[in-house]
């Protein structure tokens, strides 16, 4: 039976790969997007409109959602975006509205599909998340706690789901190549003086890492391993030296500190 999937955020980035690798391979994927007219005639599957921050938009979307099919294998959720700056000059409202994406949306729209895989007693939830859910670096502080929020919510919820054999795991990217640092909302930087010289530093890392970025494949092939297995991880970091980077965290955290620091004082 072919597999219905819905992935959010499928007009660009990883979502946009990720559909066109899964509809290639036979699957019937379903995408969303916030101005999907942009898009439709662009794309070979199925495009619906949705903004995860608007509950009136995930209403309208779950009866349009309903209406094309009546069963859903596999959520990915993808869509969100990146706040970037130093956590104290981050202006408290930009954070909350970093949450609201990144956190809320995607248990929204969760919650809203969750009537349909318990309906059918089996489904698939993969939630893209970043390495930053896993650890903390200067100047991402909202966009990590985002992340780390959403990492909590889905190791809680997964045991919850496991009654009706309903799948959960999460990926965990470091820096790829795609719109996500075009598309970053920076804070409004220089309010502080006494970070003048680090938050010059920290700019200057994150950028670097967005340009060494590696290509956004491992990404979505990550994903499509998660889909074609009986038996998918809960936790699946991807991309160079993401092993290194938990053992050190785990293991040997003064290292792991130590590392952080030369990375920004070194960019």
């Amino acid at each position: 039976m072919t597999k219905t999937v819905l992935i959010t955020g499928a007009s660009s980035g990883f979502g946009l790969m990720l559909a066109n690798t899964l509809h290639q391979r036979g699957f019937n994927v379903i995408g969303t997007s916030r101005e999907p007219e942009k898009y439709a005639d662009k794309v070979p599957f199925k495009l619906l409109r949705l903004n995860i921050d608007d509950d009136n938009s995930i209403r309208l979307f779950m009866g349009e959602l309903l209406r094309l099919t009546k069963r859903l294998d596999v959520l990915v959720n993808n869509a969100g975006y990146m706040v970037t700056g130093l956590a104290e000059e981050t202006p408290l409202e930009l954070g909350r509205q970093q949450f609201e994406t990144n956190f809320w949306g995607t248990v929204k729209v969760t919650n809203a599909l969750l009537p349909v895989f318990r309906k059918q007693k089996q489904g698939q939830i993969i939630t893209v998340s970043s390495i930053v859910g896993l650890i903390g670096t200067p100047n991402l502080s909202y966009y990590t706690a985002s992340k780390h929020a959403v990492e909590g919510y889905f190791k809680c919820l997964r045991f919850e789901l496991d009654q009706f054999n309903i799948k959960v795991s999460m990926v965990e990217p470091v820096w790829f190549k795609t719109n996500l640092g075009q598309h970053a909302v920076s804070a409004a930087n220089g309010s502080i003086a006494d970070y003048d010289a680090f938050r010059k530093q920290a700019n200057a890392a994150t950028q670097k890492g967005l340009d060494e970025a590696q290509a956004p494949e491992a990404v979505v092939h990550s994903i499509t391993r998660l889909i074609e297995t009986k038996e998918p991880r809960f936790s699946n970091p991807v991309g160079k030296m993401t092993g290194m980077i938990l053992f050190l965290q785990s293991y040997a955290p003064k290292m792991f500190e130590g590392a952080i620091l030369k990375s920004v004082r070194t960019a």
